[in-house]
């Protein structure tokens, strides 16, 4: 049997496809399984071993409907369900399975601060495409592979070294994102150490932050790879985060996580943190929230509520008490 499962973005969604592909082929005998993306996310699948053959979205889909054609798979799992996947499955005439998106349901529950989506994590919404397979959750968390066995020695100073606490304060979208004067005043409770971790967007952020709070902090933004990212969440004793994709790639390593929210929420899309032993999603209630499905680039009433407001204590909490047990 050969199966080609389809998912071309974002980070996030694609890393919770990976329970799907990891059941598919230790559960179907003999099974090849193949997996689509865009080249920006092939870094996800890269060094996985329960994938056969990684595909690249191409400039045209042209191109990937004849590539698509000439391996003559069994099936499609298409876990996008977008107009190019319709026009893959409609052109290629493969037998497929697709990921129900809810979207009008999602809207309503967006627009009027609906409750219409029950809170079932996107793992198992996607399994639910493979189910006419045979195939069940295996109920492990998601794969992923480091690259590379970094040095923390390399990546650290060496205060850092020992029970550091990684915190990701990178995010697409303003209202994912905790002001800095609140991320301060978290940081300078924390007993322990602390490595920012995000993207070049961020580091003006990350060194008012570092700047604010002293020696305590390590800032990696900008600085680290992703792979090396990666590596130092890996070797973390607890992460703080924002939804965002390292936060979500940081529940393969099954560490404490604190996943806070703004203006998003994780039940929306079925996002919260998967198969984590410890694990707290940080938000608050407000009428106004969720104002977004992925964020925004300011709050549209100008108050912010939704991080401004969030006790400071529940995040200091958890992250110093985590580590007692540890």
């Amino acid at each position: 049997m050969k199966i080609l499962v389809i998912r071309f973005s974002s980070m996030g969604d694609i890393i919770y496809t990976t329970p799907v592909v990891r059941c598919l082929k230790k559960q179907l005998p003999g099974a090849e399984v193949h997996f689509l993306t865009k080249p920006a996310f092939k870094y996800i699948y890269d060094n996985n071993p329960y994938v056969d053959r990684l595909l690249l979205l191409k400039p045209t889909l042209s191109e990937n409907i004849e590539e698509i054609k000439s391996e003559k798979y069994d099936y499609i799992i298409d876990l996008h369900n977008n107009l190019r996947t319709s026009l893959i499955k409609l052109r290629t005439g493969i037998k497929s399975s697709t990921y129900k998106k809810q979207r009008l349901r999602k809207w309503l529950s967006l627009k009027f601060n609906l409750k219409l989506i029950a809170p079932i994590h996107l793992v198992e919404r996607y399994m639910k495409t493979v189910k006419f397979l045979g195939v069940k959750n295996d109920g492990k968390p998601i794969d992923y592979y480091v690259k590379t066995e970094h040095d923390l020695k390399t990546l650290l100073p060496a205060s850092h070294h020992d029970n550091y606490i990684a915190f990701v304060i990178g995010a697409t979208h303003f209202t994912k994102r905790m002001p800095n004067e609140k991320i301060i005043s978290i940081c300078k409770e924390i007993k322990y150490p602390i490595v920012l971790l995000g993207g070049e967007d961020v580091k003006a952020n990350a060194n008012e932050i570092a700047n604010a709070v002293g020696v305590n902090i390590y800032n990696a933004c900008g600085i680290t790879s992703l792979d090396e990212s990666v590596y130092l969440v890996s070797k973390a004793k607890k992460i703080l985060g924002f939804d965002t994709g390292l936060t979500h790639i940081a529940e393969a390593f099954d560490k404490p996580i604190a996943s806070i929210w703004g203006g998003t929420v994780p039940e929306l899309l079925g996002v919260q943190p998967y198969m984590v032993k410890d694990a707290e999603v940080i938000g608050i209630e407000l009428s106004c929230r969720p104002c977004s499905k992925f964020g925004l680039e300011k709050c549209p009433l100008g108050h912010f509520k939704c991080m401004n407001d969030i006790p400071e204590d529940v995040v200091v909490n958890f992250a110093n008490d985590s580590l007692k047990s540890i």
